[in-house]
């Protein structure tokens, strides 16, 4: 039996469609040694070498699994931890006979017998490359690139600042799908290399706006631009994510654009479906994370979806009543759990940010749950940052 969303809902808005997903999310790391002997002769990684893996799992939680309502990320966490344990300081090749990060992602979601109906499971074999597999086992690969450059937005209004000449330390994440049926390995990351070594001669290091097709170089510019360039060369590529800051970006998916916003809030909480003698019933607090995704179409003089400034500002009253305050005294949470924070923040921007489609929530690293509604858009590797 499935857990009934339980938390505080006003119910749809006039004329809007509720279809809601929520997924608790978990990671666990482990240290271990491989060699990837299915690579061509003389590639680096069929030596014997190790990394600190990052693994990460999304799931809903069964009613009955869970000890309380507001336990489902620490089950998840223990599940997934108990699980790549197995892993932690091994040879990888004693276990999976080719331990690329795509059979281990296999391996870590054929061995988590608690958790059924996973969404997800991804696994980062560094901080900036690693691969996701989605609910149907197809392995999405990712990697992540940098580049240093300037830029201006030369048609926003005269006092916005980023009408200013400034620079960034730009982030590039190229995804691509794969369906390996019985194959070991599809796409190598020096592929992703390979393909990514011309734009980084041409943005590294340059003014945006003296590139041609970058006179406007927003998130969204930035990231249609590389889109259009590689995709007839590499069709398996399936999103571009760019980073304008560490808390702010855009994915654009060939059709789709959507932006995303983080903030920080420091809250304390207690929760009271714990049981008696069970800590997280104590007053206790968090540093939560949040990150708010909005789809939205491109204005074609701006060259935006949405000013990362005014989703922050339109925040601004929910990150008053949340940052530095008692959450479980909030009117709508005095039962407080993870589940009803999410609905509750949900319900106080949902009037106010056209496009707001999905709202991610930590309380530890990696640790928490995700809420989205409407159509399944690209969010985020694994944290590891």
């Amino acid at each position: 039996m499935w857990r009934t969303l339980e938390y505080w809902d006003p119910g749809p808005e006039p004329g809007e469609a509720l279809n809601e997903q929520l997924y608790f999310v978990a990671e666990s790391r482990f240290e271990a040694a491989r060699r990837v002997q299915i690579l061509p002769a003389g590639h680096r990684s069929r030596r014997l070498h190790g990394h600190g893996f990052l693994v990460k799992v999304s799931a809903p939680v069964p009613e009955d699994r869970a000890l309380f309502a507001g336990a489902e990320v620490d089950f998840l966490r223990t599940q997934l931890q108990h699980t790549v344990s197995e892993l932690d300081y091994r040879d990888l090749n004693e276990i999976v006979a080719v331990p690329t990060d795509e059979n281990l992602a296999r391996w870590v979601r054929s061995h988590l017998d608690g958790i059924p109906n996973i969404d997800a499971v991804g696994v980062q074999s560094t901080a900036d490359q690693g691969v996701d597999l989605d609910v149907e086992e197809c392995a999405h690969i990712w990697k992540r690139y940098r580049f240093e450059a300037a830029h201006r937005l030369p048609n926003v209004a005269t006092d916005h600042p980023c009408g200013r000449m400034h620079g960034h330390g730009f982030e590039v994440i190229l995804h691509a799908n794969q369906s390996l049926g019985d194959r070991d390995m599809g796409i190598d990351f020096d592929e992703l290399d390979r393909l990514w070594g011309p734009f980084d001669e041409e943005l590294n290091l340059s003014c945006l706006n003296d590139i041609p097709g970058l006179s406007n170089p927003t998130s969204e510019i930035i990231a249609a631009w590389i889109w259009e360039k590689l995709k007839p060369q590499f069709p398996q590529l399936s999103w571009v994510t760019v980073y304008e800051t560490t808390s702010a970006g855009c994915h654009y998916d060939g059709k789709n654009y959507r932006i995303w916003k983080e903030q920080r809030f420091e809250s304390a909480v207690s929760q009271r479906r714990a049981p008696a003698g069970d800590r997280r019933g104590r007053l206790h607090g968090h540093s939560y994370v949040i990150r708010l995704h909005v789809t939205s179409p491109l204005d074609q003089v701006l060259g935006w979806t949405v000013d990362y400034g005014d989703v922050k500002e339109l925040f601004g009253p929910v990150y008053a009543t949340v940052d530095h305050q008692r959450l479980d005294r909030l009117e709508g949470l005095a039962d407080f759990n993870l589940t009803r924070l999410l609905s509750w923040i949900r319900a106080q921007m949902i009037g106010s940010l056209p496009g707001l489609d999905r709202i991610d929530l930590y309380e530890t690293p990696g640790c928490g749950a995700f809420l989205q509604w409407g159509e399944n858009r690209p969010a985020l590797p694994a944290s590891g940052r």
